[in-house]
């Protein structure tokens, strides 16, 4: 029994000695390792000043953010963690802030390089990044691997997450050039903590770390990767701790809604193509409409009248302006001054009284004081009845009339019409460029209401999906996306949304340069 007992000890320190050796032990920096530098950084990020230390680098503008280049000492060992990571099996993913694709949670990985260079990560260099900060980290891992193609892009974000402390990002890219995209950006911010302009640029180099404390003014995007033959490689993640202390966010003023103008059908018979002025085909739409919640009207507007405002846009000299902030939205509207007279048109066409009918007719929607409430013929049904009930009503309270005025207010509010409703609307002409997006954000879903979308691209006849420019609906807090509307000339879009649907417009990317820009018509309209 003692022979096999010593036996099993010596087969478990095997098993054990071969587990050990299975993970290569990563070298950092001498930086890191050095007192002096250690005490230096310390002062200068408490001090919120710069500094460069060797291969490290303390900026403090336009947030404290370090650069450590030659962050592992051992060449061979960065090359064996670029292939083991190359290795990997990586997922698309991509919504309205983001496309690339990432690899699994890397916190379970049993590679050599990749287990090693987690426990330098999570261990020695979080106790050195813990003294500088002073504060306490946690031993929490998170971490992952990413890899950014032609066109992938990373948009506006601070990164604020409950018990994100520090971010990082370890680059393990080949040669690369600024003009490649895929830099780490900075945003400066307003007095209102939102993110205004790209104050720097860090552009990824092999085997450099670069780090920044999450806060909220902690800004910062991946500039869209421009080079179509090398995959920026980086590993990527967070150090978790006590989050910093974040002021309220701050609330956007609500776009002003207007009511109709009082314009006639006359308006219609000169902008529309007759087919959608014909009753009957409007009913046939209304239908289509209540069963899906979203159309698209081909050819919607005459041909004549749609060259005219296409041309119109592409060649007058409208003054637009850049949309923002970045973590929210990126794209240019016109000034309505000075607009060439065929565009205005067309913008007081989609505000008329006539319009907001004929988008009652189109939908089903009350947007007009002509259109019958959904529950009319209900009404209709019930109104014997009604009216025997109210009769009943009134010979009640004129035997309780010695109870006072209360009981008869009651009835006499009970027994008044339903107020007609004040349809209202809001819009703007946008164009669409490459870089231009949308995001969602905490604001829009909290605001988020029961309303009518509408869109009229124009300057899109060359447009491909692949460029990005499409509108997407997804439910709230989910990424699947409901629906998808591409640009299309001429085509009038229509999409009913409730309140847990949000839409966002795509990354416009690179490969949108062939075709420059397209425009739209973006409105919404509430019953």
């Amino acid at each position: 029994m003692a022979s096999k007992r010593n036996q099993d000890e010596s087969s478990n320190a095997n098993t054990k000695k071969k587990h050990k050796r299975s993970e290569e032990r990563a070298q950092l920096s001498s930086v890191v390792d050095d007192e002096q530098v250690k005490k230096r950084v310390k002062e200068a990020w408490s001090r919120k000043s710069s500094c460069i230390l060797g291969d490290l680098e303390l900026d403090s503008q336009p947030f404290p953010h370090c650069v450590i280049k030659n962050f592992l000492g051992s060449e061979a060992f960065v090359e064996n963690l670029q292939r083991e990571l190359l290795g990997l099996n990586f997922h698309e993913k991509s919504n309205d802030l983001y496309k690339f694709k990432q690899s699994d949670d890397l916190k379970t990985r049993t590679e050599p390089h990749i287990a090693g260079l987690r426990t330098a990560l999570f261990g020695p260099f979080r106790s050195w990044l813990g003294e500088v900060l002073g504060v306490e980290l946690e031993p929490t891992v998170d971490i992952s691997c990413a890899k950014y193609e032609y066109t992938d892009v990373l948009l506006c974000h601070d990164d604020e997450l409950e018990g994100r402390r520090v971010a990082f990002i370890l680059y393990l890219v080949p040669q690369w050039q600024s003009s490649d995209g895929g830099n780490l950006d900075l945003f400066t911010t307003d007095d209102h903590f939102q993110p205004q302009t790209i104050v720097k640029s860090i552009v990824p180099s092999w085997n450099t770390l670069a780090l920044f404390e999450v806060s909220p003014v902690s800004f910062h995007q991946v500039s869209e990767v421009l080079s179509q033959d090398r995959c920026r490689l980086s590993l990527s993640g967070w150090f978790h701790g006590a989050s910093l202390e974040r002021p309220p966010r701050h609330l956007e003023l609500p776009v002003l809604r207007s009511p109709h103008l009082p314009r006639d059908e006359t308006l219609l018979l000169e902008w529309i193509n007759p087919l959608y002025l014909d009753v009957s085909y409007q009913e046939q739409i209304q239908q289509e409409f209540e069963d899906s919640s979203e159309i698209q009207l081909k050819d919607f507007l005459r041909e004549d009248r749609f060259r005219e405002v296409d041309e119109a846009l592409r060649l007058s000299h409208i003054q637009w302006t850049r949309r923002g902030p970045p973590n929210k939205r990126c794209y240019e509207a016109a000034s309505l001054d000075a607009l060439p007279h065929c565009v205005s048109s067309c913008l007081e066409l989609l505000r008329s009284e006539a319009f907001f009918l004929l988008l009652s007719n189109f939908t089903g929607l009350r947007l007009h004081f002509l259109c019958p409430a959904d529950d009319d013929d209900d009404d209709d049904d019930d109104d014997e009845d009604e009216e025997e009930e109210k009769k009943e009503e009134k010979d009640d309270d004129e035997e309780d009339a010695g109870d006072g005025e209360a009981t008869g207010s009651a009835t006499e509010a009970q027994s008044t019409d339903k107020e007609l409703s004040s349809p209202l609307c809001c819009g703007e002409l946008r164009r669409w460029s490459h870089g231009s997006y949308t995001l969602l954000h905490d604001a829009e879903a909290a605001r988020a209401e029961f309303a009518l979308d509408l869109l009229l691209p124009f300057g899109c006849a060359d447009w491909q999906s692949e460029f990005g420019g499409f509108t997407c609906y997804v439910a709230n807090e989910e990424d699947e996306e409901l629906l998808t509307m591409s640009p299309e000339d001429n085509s009038l879009a229509l999409v009913y949304r409730d309140k847990e649907t949000l839409k966002f417009v795509k990354h416009v990317n690179h490969r949108s340069l062939s075709c420059r820009y397209f425009h739209d018509f973006s409105f919404v309209y509430f019953e």
